[in-house]
């Protein structure tokens, strides 16, 4: 890879990392807290990019989502074609046009602001690539300006998360371009009294839905101005980047039906997604009083939902489902639309975060809740366990980190995580809380049920001739994660076999009036288990916790569509 791709992946590293705090303060257009999330998918092709830069602005273009994710793609279709530094100047001029121009309703005090300072500091430091502390400086004052740009913003008391967004990436960017470590003092140092909303901001609700589509517009279609006059009234925060006879277009509109139609009487709908947008400040993410001793990071490779891990102050690290040319975020992924690939039988797979994403992650998490306790999948499943003491072991900031190999995946990590998450409070100190930890490690359980063998087949797990063997007697195997890898407990012959190979086992393990923590995990089966097999387990166990979450997708991606799993965390101690 040469020095320019891995500029791109240290920026897209450095911005993944604080996502979060994005999505927290993101307030404009609207505060639907994604944008942290929406610029993760639609700049994923960043992170890993080979060395045709054509190819990678296709695949910005296709990945990108979200009002914030479709403005950055315009900018990096054309910043990421640079085949050398000195073409960057000229890219970044030539995006930033790119980026206003694809919006309705260009507005300063956004990331477009800071594009246009990028480009003027570029160009007007000639063939010379500008050092990062004066584009550092020069982009961090571009981003405190938007306030006094958007009265959205200073009502809030934030700068824009969009802006922030791209300062963040660029600082990354230019600092392994330099071939410079990073690190330099933390956001807030740089933006002091900008990186929370005041608690009695009272903005615009976000409400509707927010559509991202493509639409193939023939020979004849007037072009974006065209478009534009077509969709005028149908909402707001118009995005559209025209490729060609393709229009990628998005919207946050009250009648997405209506919308559609109208879309239809422009040309064929290639692609439609249509999410209701979703106000962030009525779920603020949790945080103990007093401050917890150790912050808790852990792998969505575990089935812990991403709402339910902010509620619970939980980071997660993500792997990537690979589809295509597309890698996606996993906690960000539509669950629906993978498993409909798998029993198409199209090849979807999982790769992990790369070292350099891996390090900003573990970087940024210390540097905004100080030390913390990183609950690993465990090492026999993949390498975070080994990539997280390497970093700590090389890295300034290492000793804020606080490694855990939890020996455990899926449900079973996630029921440790959440056990251990709310007894936060009465920790005494990091040591108990990582006695707490260990001892979690070690009572807690899980079982997986898998439908079919062949997806475990298709991705390597099982031998060909063993899963043909298995299907064809119709056998479920059962298994359960545990430090040594998988361990096969049994088969069964059908759903309902199932049901009662859990219900033994959990009467194995608790009594009638138990209070266990019980995480019901479904992939493409929610209704069967959300009816049946959750008023079985109310029935056997009535005291019990029962939380209905999805399956990890890494999880669901290799053991495929039909599997479920049942994960117990022992009772609270009294």
């Amino acid at each position: 890879m040469s020095d320019l791709r891995q500029a791109f992946a240290a920026g897209y590293g450095l911005l993944a990392a604080w996502s979060e705090l994005l999505d927290d303060i993101n307030v404009f257009p609207v505060a639907d807290g994604d944008t942290g999330a929406n610029l993760r998918i639609s700049l994923a092709p960043l992170r890993n990019p080979d060395d045709d830069p054509k190819l990678l602005c296709k695949r910005l273009a296709a990945a990108a989502t979200g009002n914030s994710g479709n403005i950055a793609a315009s900018f990096f279709t054309e910043f990421a074609l640079a085949e050398s530094a000195a073409e960057l100047a000229p890219r970044a001029a030539t995006g930033s046009m790119r980026a206003r121009r694809a919006l309705a309703e260009p507005r300063e005090g956004t990331m477009l602001t800071l594009f246009d300072r990028l480009a003027a500091v570029m160009t007007g430091a000639g063939e010379t690539l500008p050092g990062c502390d004066l584009l550092q400086e020069e982009l961090r004052q571009a981003v405190l300006a938007t306030p006094a740009l958007l009265p959205e913003l200073r009502s809030a008391g934030v700068v824009d998360a969009g802006a922030l967004a791209m300062y963040i990436f660029f600082d990354g960017f230019f600092h392994r371009l330099h071939g410079e470590a990073h690190h330099g003092p933390h956001l807030a140092e740089l933006f002091p009294g900008h990186l929370r909303v005041a608690a009695d901001y009272q903005g615009p609700l976000a409400i509707g839905s927010c559509v991202d589509a493509v639409v193939d517009l023939g020979d004849d279609h007037g072009g974006a101005d065209g478009v534009r006059q077509a969709l005028d009234g149908l909402g707001d925060s118009l995005v559209l980047v025209d490729e060609s006879q393709r229009m990628k277009i998005h919207l946050h509109t009250a009648d997405p039906q209506q919308l559609r139609q109208r879309l239809t009487d422009l040309g064929t709908v290639l692609r439609w997604q249509d999410s209701p947008l979703h106000d962030h400040r009525a779920q603020p993410m949790a945080r103990a009083m007093p401050p917890p001793p150790l912050h808790l990071i852990s792998d969505a490779a575990g089935s812990l939902p991403r709402e339910l891990a902010r509620s619970l102050g939980i980071s997660l690290l993500d792997s990537y489902i690979v589809v295509g040319d597309q890698a996606i975020p996993e906690s960000l992924c539509q669950p629906e639309e993978i498993y409909q690939l798998l029993r198409k039988g199209e090849k979807v797979s999982t790769a992990q975060a790369g070292n350099e994403e891996r390090h900003q992650h573990y970087r940024g998490i210390c540097r905004q809740f100080g030390p913390s306790l990183y609950l690993a999948v465990g090492s026999a499943y993949t390498g975070n366990v080994q990539a997280a003491l390497a970093w700590r072991q090389a890295d300034p900031d290492g000793f804020m980190l606080t490694v855990q190999d939890s020996g455990a995946a899926s449900g079973r990590l996630a029921v440790i995580a959440i056990a251990l998450a709310r007894g936060l409070a009465t920790a005494a100190s990091g040591e108990d809380l990582l006695s707490r930890a260990r001892a979690l490690c070690d009572s807690c359980l899980e079982w997986v049920f898998i439908n079919e063998l062949k997806y475990l087949v298709a991705g390597g797990r099982v031998s060909r001739a063993g899963g043909f063997f298995g299907d064809l007697l119709t056998m479920k195997p059962v298994v359960t994660p545990t430090a040594a890898g998988v361990r096969k407990l049994g088969v069964v012959r059908s759903q309902k076999a199932q049901v009662a190979f859990a219900e033994e086992r959990l009467r194995q393990c608790f009594k009638e009036n138990d209070r266990p923590l019980l995480l019901l995990q479904y992939s493409d089966n929610r209704p069967w288990l959300e009816e049946e097999v959750a008023q079985r387990l109310r029935r056997l166990l009535p005291e019990a916790e029962l939380l209905l979450v999805p399956l990890s997708m890494t999880s669901g991606v290799h053991m495929g569509p039909g599997t479920w799993s049942l994960a117990a965390a022992p009772p609270p101690l009294p």
